[in-house]
């Protein structure tokens, strides 16, 4: 169980930063887009990082 916790998050936040992090580095738009891009994928990331911390926990009192 542990295992497939860890391996979840770790294929969630390689998803997030090969779909996030391309089109803010090579985009072609605006200055603005680029910054809304940029704020969904800390967002993003922030919220995954939450939830692993809170999984870890719950993982530790089982």
């Amino acid at each position: 169980m542990k295992f497939l916790i860890h391996a979840i998050f770790i294929i969630l936040l390689l998803l997030v930063t090969f779909f996030g992090l391309g089109p803010v580095l090579y985009a072609d738009g605006v200055l603005a887009e680029r910054i809304g891009t940029a704020a969904v994928v800390v967002i993003l990331y922030i919220l995954i990082g939450f939830l692993y911390s809170r999984a870890t926990k719950w993982i530790k009192s089982k």
